[in-house]
């Protein structure tokens, strides 16, 4: 018995008759698909931090992929700081130091060109709240380092970077206070950009005295546990770091790395101390 041959239609869909054009689907490289299934089980809490993970053959196997694929999503695991090995052939599961995760966040800050005014707006939401908690949950040791690094500050005057990584770290101190982790983590990258923007005030207006007389009242409002003290104190810090920036003339709306590049103009005028000192009594 013949057979009818089946023919093809030529008629056009009416679909394909559109003018709309659809672009290529591409599928994640296998050894990234291995990276994202291995941090979905450990960001969902299935995988815990010391769990020992199968052998790279048995890995291979499960995920159905050759072993230099799966090799190059270790890779990625390791340098993401979410495996590692304790001998030559087992790797474990393991959580990212905060240092890590602050370091490619404030990368990913800078590669997305972060202005100066994203940054202080960030800051006058992290930073009062931060000095709020650190004056209930503070340690005399915290207290006793933020004493030192105030001390460190006023012999400091006049070296511009050494300034600003002090000030940096007086910020950072009392973030760790906190002992609230995501706290530190959500302003952590944060504070890494806080040196582009020293780089660009001090040279120009010299504040380091201002600062040093706000950190002051803070550490005082800490070492008294007065959280809403201290909360108002870093909101005015805060707040000056905006009208200081402001002074210098510089373009709160450029990304912070390029203001390095801007050659210092003539000297600004920091705000006159009456001024200060009549903050500092408002106190």
């Amino acid at each position: 018995m013949a057979t009818k041959k089946k023919s093809l239609s030529t008629e056009t869909p009416a679909a394909a008759r559109n003018d709309k054009t659809f672009t290529r689907i591409d599928s994640p490289p296998a050894y990234r698909m291995v990276f994202d299934a291995v941090e979905e089980l450990i960001m969902s809490g299935q995988l815990k931090s010391g769990d020992r993970l199968p052998t790279e053959g048995e890995l291979a196997a499960q995920f159905g992929i050759n072993r230099s694929t799966l090799r190059e999503g270790i890779r990625l695991l390791e340098q993401g700081g979410l495996v590692k090995r304790q001998s030559a052939k087992r790797l474990h599961v393991a959580l990212p130091h905060m240092p890590e995760l602050a370091s490619r966040a404030s990368r990913a800050l800078r590669l997305h060109q972060v202005t100066f005014q994203e940054l202080w707006e960030a800051s006058i939401a992290t930073e009062p709240i931060t000095a709020r908690y650190s004056a209930e949950r503070i340690t005399a040791e915290e207290i006793e380092a933020l004493e030192k690094n105030l001390a460190a500050m006023k012999k400091a005057a006049g070296n511009i970077e050494e300034s600003v990584r002090l000030d940096i770290e007086f910020h950072d101190i009392i973030a760790q206070s906190t002992r609230n982790r995501a706290l530190i983590l959500a302003r952590e990258p944060i504070s890494l950009l806080f040196m582009p923007a020293g780089l660009a005030i001090l040279p120009r207006l010299h504040t380091e005295k201002r600062v040093v007389d706000a950190h002051r009242m803070i550490l005082n409002a800490l070492k008294n546990r007065q959280a809403a003290v201290a909360e108002s104190w870093m909101r005015k810090h805060i707040e000056d770091f905006l009208r200081a920036f402001v002074q210098t003339g510089l373009d709160k709306t450029k990304p912070l790395d390029s203001l390095l590049d801007e050659p210092p103009a003539k000297k600004a005028k920091a705000p006159r101390a009456s001024t200060r000192k009549a903050a500092l009594a408002g106190a």
